[in-house]
């Protein structure tokens, strides 16, 4: 009796356990378009403090503004997930570009690394720029290549114009201009973020703009607070280098996160070159 009893006792542990993982397993598969407005804004929180961390090594203080930024980027790309518009560069099945990311991975990090630059500016730098399109076409502005340079500043980073078109050698100038970034605004605690707003605006742009905007209460958050200021500088910067850094991490959550947003691969950064 005694055995049976002990018997039928572990049976509800048993089951009370397989329950308990079971929830659990439930949790961690729930898409972001299933979520709450509430559980999205706490994913978004999370998951942007997680790529800075990553990016940096440090605690980005992002403020919920910011934040929503994040998240009104993330939201543009969950719209394009399987929207059946083919592979149209900004317009299309983001599948398609995540898909191009995978099979680009392994490269894009490895020449990164190589340059000491975080892996994931190397992974979502170029998809915010072209979409990973090697020869994406020239841009109203003249940038070319998959890193969206322009000739001048390729030629400065020792790029010709055939090398434009290189993703290996236009990945190299790219790690090169972001290392460049990081070291011109090397006492910010947010200089990787700023680095990559100077790879879309320019260093010098940036540098002014920061002098305009910071003061004591915004400076922990210098990205926050050029986003949140964007009405007292330039029309480029409020109608387009405003998004960019908002739209590098919404892109660089989804593509670390895939399976939340019902992609089925793998985090980008876990594709390496065999060795």
């Amino acid at each position: 009796m005694k055995q049976k009893t002990l018997i039928f006792i572990s049976a509800i542990v048993l089951g009370l356990i397989t329950y308990g993982v079971g929830e659990a397993q439930t949790a961690t598969t729930k898409f972001y378009q299933q979520m709450s407005p509430t559980e999205q804004a706490n994913f978004v929180e999370e998951q942007a403090r997680s790529i800075a961390r990553q990016m940096s090594g440090a605690e980005y203080q992002f403020t919920p503004a910011f934040e929503m930024e994040i998240q009104r980027s993330i939201d543009e790309y969950v719209k394009r997930l399987g929207n059946n518009a083919g592979d149209r560069p900004g317009k299309g099945d983001a599948r398609f570009v995540f898909d191009r990311g995978r099979t680009l991975a392994p490269t894009l990090t490895a020449i990164f690394r190589g340059r000491n630059i975080s892996t994931l500016i190397g992974l979502y730098l170029p998809l915010i720029e072209s979409e990973y399109l090697i020869n994406p076409g020239v841009s109203s502005m003249g940038a070319v290549g998959m890193f969206q340079f322009m000739p001048a500043t390729g030629k400065r980073y020792g790029l010709t114009r055939q090398d434009l078109w290189s993703a290996e050698k236009s990945a190299d100038a790219a790690a090169r201009y972001i290392s460049d970034g990081i070291s011109t605004f090397a006492q910010d605690p947010m200089k990787e973020a700023l680095a990559l707003l100077a790879y879309n605006r320019g260093g010098a742009n940036v540098s002014q703009d920061l002098a305009l905007i910071l003061n004591d209460q915004n400076r922990e958050c210098s990205i926050c607070a050029l986003t949140a200021a964007r009405g007292k500088l330039d029309p480029t910067f409020q109608e387009e280098n405003v998004h960019y850094v908002p739209r590098f991490f919404a892109a660089a959550i989804i593509g670390e996160n895939p399976q939340a947003f019902g992609l089925q691969i793998q985090p980008l950064s876990s594709y390496e070159r065999k060795q």
